[in-house]
């Protein structure tokens, strides 16, 4: 068992002093952003404790989901609802409690509030009515997967989730063939198998990707290696179940030159004909998609169009 030097153990009580005499309490009424464990409840911070029990009203994605954390640890703050179907009129309301002098925490049921959770009208609003939005960090799915997944972590992209629909889900992936970056999506448990498919016919059978599944509980499980591979090893299973992070490994050096010079070779013209044939929608629709893919604006897509034409 080793023990802090008297260097370290000095600096603990200095900062330990330092924040009681800050108090990080009541000192403005304030928005903060709470993670909350994705799985394992030993995953919550300390300081997230301290704002749940300081706050004036906790504001969750699901209240009884919230529920069940508050009252393992013995916090009994008065909770609300602010979910997809409520926000619009919810985030205005909640708004008026801080300015009426209330401080609130806003949490999802797992992870960082905001991060493919609802959130971001609230947080918004309060930056315009300068209310301060403080972020209390804690466990975050994406991360977690990431910093174990054995992919290149010095450069990433995270997408939320990937398309419910094949065709717009098969649109996202053809951007990725040049990718040189880690690409991370959320997947629900019951769409994986149809979308590591596509990965396999879009980006190769041999793309690496990752598999994560219930993230810090009792089931953790990583599936790595090329995509046909884990698809074959998913597709023996009765089931697919729980919370699924997926990541896709960057395109191999080669495979990157010869994707995106092709990407550049394409034209916007030849690209809104083939979304227009292959999705049935119309050329409005279909540019706004192109422009999407390129990352350009969709004036820049249309004048593009009408050069080619």
């Amino acid at each position: 068992m080793s023990v802090p030097s008297p260097r370290l153990s000095d600096d603990l009580q200095f900062s330990s002093a330092r924040l009681s005499a800050m108090g990080e309490t009541k000192s403005a009424p304030t928005l903060y952003l709470v993670a909350t464990p994705i799985g394992n409840l030993e995953d919550i911070t300390l300081r997230a404790l301290r704002v749940l029990k300081e706050v004036d009203l906790i504001a969750c994605e699901d209240t009884r989901q919230t529920q069940k954390l508050l009252n393992h640890f013995a916090i009994s703050t008065r909770t609300t609802s602010y979910h997809e179907h409520n926000e619009a009129t919810k985030a205005a309301e909640l708004i008026q409690q801080i300015q009426a002098g209330s401080s609130i925490a806003l949490v999802s049921d797992a992870g960082m509030p905001g991060i493919s959770d609802p959130g971001y009208r609230l947080i918004t609003q309060a930056i315009e009515h300068e209310i301060p939005v403080v972020p209390i960090p804690g466990a975050s799915a994406f991360l977690s997967a990431l910093v174990a997944s054995g992919l290149p972590t010095d450069s990433f992209h995270f997408g939320g989730f990937l398309p419910a629909k094949r065709g717009e889900r098969r649109t996202v992936l053809e951007s990725l063939k040049p990718s040189a970056c880690t690409e991370i999506f959320y997947e629900a448990p019951h769409r994986i198998l149809e979308t590591l498919a596509d990965i396999v016919q879009v980006l190769g059978e041999s793309r690496p990707v990752v598999v994560s599944r219930e993230l810090t509980k009792l089931h953790e499980e990583f599936l790595r290696g090329p995509a046909e591979e884990v698809l074959e090893k998913l597709k023996a299973r009765e089931t697919v179940k729980g919370e699924i992070t997926l990541l896709i490994g960057k395109a191999g050096e080669e495979a990157a030159h010869v994707a995106a010079d092709a990407f550049v070779r394409h034209s916007v013209r030849q690209r809104v004909a083939e979304l227009m044939a292959e999705e049935k929608i119309d050329e409005k629709t279909a540019l706004k998609k192109v422009a999407k893919e390129r990352g350009i604006s969709k004036s820049e897509a249309y004048r593009e169009l009408q050069r080619e034409k």
